[in-house]
């Protein structure tokens, strides 16, 4: 069923980024929340760190350090710097320090064009979902849900996620998501499609703007970090609402941090999915591979993938890197 509410535009061609290699250089930028603590500034300098030791020359952006009351830098600023790394050739990718919760304000201010003619590995996550989402809609660039800097790396990087570091953005490899545990199938099937996502809360942020991604035979992929099941359910009826549930092909549920962790049994965020899309068929899987405060996989936003919920697979197929 098309979508009622969201009129498509034409889905531009898939851009894909070329790959890192030893001795490039990488852009930090704020886009949300400001570093306004020395425990954040202190993260993100262990982040950098772990970057440099990787083999990268790592520069800030010019507001990166900012700290405007509850803002990093006026959206103004915070754009200027992602538009300023795009269009820096002497910049390989793009890496944001932290989320938050403002970096739509963003987004008017971005430069399509200049993203489109340079493109870079953008990544990050948490609200970093609404920049990672919006400039694969608006562009066709394959951008990056992984760790950031100051949460990710900057904070207890594992085995796990400096391998799917290197994997995906530096060897450039396809293929199945190495899974660390505890996957669990939802509802059976099959799937494929691009990936789209994110924080789900996040990721609502872009609904009715011209931002939003095209759902049409995607693969949503979601994650939580303080969400209640209240908070799901309520995500899951505004999703059915738009119509994204007539055309996602699949659903991959992350790790939620905070029902994960609750000290007294409650519903799991895949459990709400289930019950709220009963009426549908789409497959669901459960993965501990991405998420708020665990080690993290790097998955490319707009590039297609292929799932099977009864054999508890994701893959990616294609490459994202060049």
């Amino acid at each position: 069923m098309r979508n009622r509410f969201y009129t498509y535009r034409n889905v531009p061609a898939m851009i894909i980024p070329k790959r890192l290699k030893r001795g490039d250089r990488i852009g930090v930028v704020t886009p949300s929340a400001p570093l306004n603590t020395e425990e954040l500034r202190m993260r993100l300098r262990r982040g950098i760190s772990m970057l440099q030791e990787m083999g990268f020359e790592v520069v800030t952006g010019r507001s990166a350090l900012k700290v405007n009351g509850y803002l990093s830098a006026e959206p103004e600023e915070k754009a200027a710097d992602i538009n300023e790394m795009f269009s820096d050739r002497g910049i390989s990718a793009i890496i944001c320090s932290q989320g938050g919760g403002t970096a739509n304000g963003c987004l008017r201010h971005l430069d399509w064009e200049a993203i489109r003619r340079n493109p870079k590995i953008f990544q990050g996550f948490s609200d970093i979902s609404v920049l990672l989402n919006a400039i694969n809609t608006m562009t066709g660039l394959v951008t990056f849900h992984g760790h950031d800097v100051a949460w990710g790396l900057g904070w207890k990087p594992s085995e796990y996620d400096l391998t799917e570091f290197r994997r995906r953005l530096i060897d450039g490899e396809a293929g199945e998501v190495a899974s660390r545990g505890g996957r669990r199938t939802v509802r059976g099937g099959e799937a494929s499609g691009r990936l789209i996502g994110g924080n789900i809360m996040c990721l609502l942020k872009l609904a009715g703007t011209p931002y939003w991604p095209d759902c049409r035979n995607a693969i949503l992929f979601m994650e939580g970090y303080t969400v209640g099941p209240d908070d799901c359910d309520y995500m899951f009826h505004q999703l059915e609402q738009m119509g994204v549930f007539d055309q996602i092909s699949g659903a991959v549920v992350g790790y939620v941090h905070s029902l994960q962790n609750s000290s007294v049994p409650v519903e799991q965020m895949e459990d709400i999915l289930l019950n709220v899309s009963r009426h549908y068929d789409f497959p669901i899987l459960k993965t501990n591979d991405f998420g708020h405060e665990c080690p993290s996989t790097v998955l490319p936003v707009g590039a297609k993938a292929a799932m099977d919920a009864d054999r508890r697979i994701l893959r990616i197929e294609e490459r994202c890197v060049e």
